[in-house]
């Protein structure tokens, strides 16, 4: 998507530069991203819609990419913020222990881990989830004393050195200057098409001593490959994963970073499948705010770090401990929550899989689960086009895949029914009209005059 016209300075004195995004253009680097695709100044935020600068409202079905699943500035969130700040606690404390952060944690042993029957030790690592995952693998290695991670296609786990060379796409790779090392990569669930079952081809490759494999020290796995473009594991497979993990000495680390805290229906994306991953990575909707914050669980034994082994100056983010205590003990007490997001999620599903039906060329489909829900559109071209079309209608929405052919719903998770529909509305208005601009596309005339009548 082209960057939108700019004005310039002002013509006159109090004359205000509206949606102009020239200084970012002319001073930020060439890596920025976001800002391409939707080429505005935003100012405000509520729940869950943006604000431009020209008082635009849009709905947010981006969510910080998945880094606000209670949507924009919360009002019990920002109230426990706001107290806390304006009493003078600690914002920065390294990890000295604070108590914001014996809070948070108490809160989440006795809300989250406690009623899942999980017993975990909490490292706090730098804020965000890549630095999450490079601790994850440095644990692995070092309890395990082998090298090699086992990742899978498709796979996104961050873009620094470690966690890049478990990232599949080779748009991030690339960008490494040096070539990744320490990961072998294996086909995830789906990937060699329908009724295979890729576990299957690990667990013979960790059999067979002249595989080539070495003997690894973890497979780190995504439930749901949201980077990768909505690729949903079955529960089996991850049962049989994790079966085959034990078989062969290996440790399981689930990248929950994305799809956790919520996102799935379940607090963890991985409680229905009935695993037990021997580490996990949280970060985006932790904080519940939008603050960094990252931490790995692990299982006790696991814990072999020399103080101070991993560290980082950010690890102690007291602001993110206390509106993630906040979060936890407003919507995860009871199970009420998660049933709102299944109910939520099952509208979205629908909505998707009305509209992969409208189209009777087969270009669409529809695929997710909880409110991780997308449609892939088969090329980027199309998807992009679509995200460009809902964005001029006021609904911000994002492609991943491979080819960014597929469209990617992140909504807030406390969206409220109406804000929801009105954003699947857009989203369906921008999908037909960029399929109608498709060229030589013989649509049948019964499902032609469906689409029209939809767009009227």
């Amino acid at each position: 998507m082209k960057d939108i016209a700019t004005k310039e300075e002002g013509d006159g004195e109090g004359d205000k530069a509206i949606n102009d995004i020239s200084t970012t253009n002319r001073l930020e680097s060439n890596v920025r991203s976001y800002c391409r695709n939707f080429p505005v100044v935003f100012t405000k935020a509520r729940g869950s819609t943006l604000e431009d600068e020209e008082g635009r409202e849009y709905i947010d079905f981006l969510a910080g990419a998945g880094a606000l699943n209670y949507g924009h500035n919360d009002p019990v969130l920002k109230e426990k913020l706001l107290d806390y700040i304006n009493r003078d606690q600690i914002v920065h404390g390294l990890d000295m222990v604070t108590g914001a952060k014996q809070a948070f944690m108490e809160a989440f042993d006795s809300l989250i881990l406690k009623p899942r029957k999980m017993s975990y030790k909490i490292q706090f690592t730098g804020p965000t989830g890549t630095n999450a995952v490079e601790a994850a693998m440095k644990i692995a290695r070092n309890y395990t004393g082998r090298q090699t991670i086992v990742s899978f296609t498709n796979g996104f786990h961050g873009v620094t050195l470690g966690s890049v060379a478990a990232t599949g796409n080779s748009h991030f790779r690339d960008g490494c200057g040096i070539q990744p090392q320490g990961t072998v990569f294996m086909p995830y669930d789906g990937y060699m098409g329908e009724g295979v079952d890729t576990t299957e081809y690990l667990d013979k490759m960790l059999t067979d001593g002249s595989s080539g494999l070495d003997h690894p020290a973890a497979v780190i796995v995504e439930t749901i490959q949201g980077e990768g473009g909505i690729n949903v594991a079955s529960q089996e497979w991850l049962r049989s994963l994790e079966e085959i993990c034990r078989k062969h000495d290996v440790l399981l680390i689930v990248d929950d970073i994305q799809v956790g805290c919520g996102r799935t229906g379940t607090f963890f994306s991985f409680e229905e499948a009935g695993i037990s991953p021997d580490i996990i990575t949280l970060s985006k909707s932790l904080s519940g705010y939008g603050l960094p914050m990252a931490v790995v669980l692990m299982k006790p034994q696991l814990d072999r770090w020399k103080p101070g082994e991993h560290n980082g100056t950010f690890r102690g983010h007291n602001l993110a401990f206390v509106t993630a205590r906040a979060a936890i003990e407003e919507y995860w007490r009871d199970a009420a929550f998660e049933k709102e997001i299944k109910r939520k999620g099952g509208i979205v599903r629908e909505r998707l899989e009305r509209l992969a039906d409208l189209d009777d060329r087969g270009i669409l489909s529809a695929r997710g689960r909880g409110m991780m829900q997308a449609l892939d559109c088969r090329t980027g071209d199309l998807a992009s086009r679509i995200s460009a079309l809902a964005f001029e209608r006021g609904l911000v929405i994002e492609t991943s895949g491979s080819e960014d052919q597929v469209l990617k719903c992140l909504i807030p998770l406390n969206i409220t029914d109406d804000e929801l529909k009105r954003g699947l509305a857009i989203l369906e208005e921008s999908v037909i009209s960029a399929l109608l601009e498709i060229p030589d596309l013989a649509l049948d005339k019964e499902v032609e005059t469906l689409w029209m009548e939809v767009l009227a």
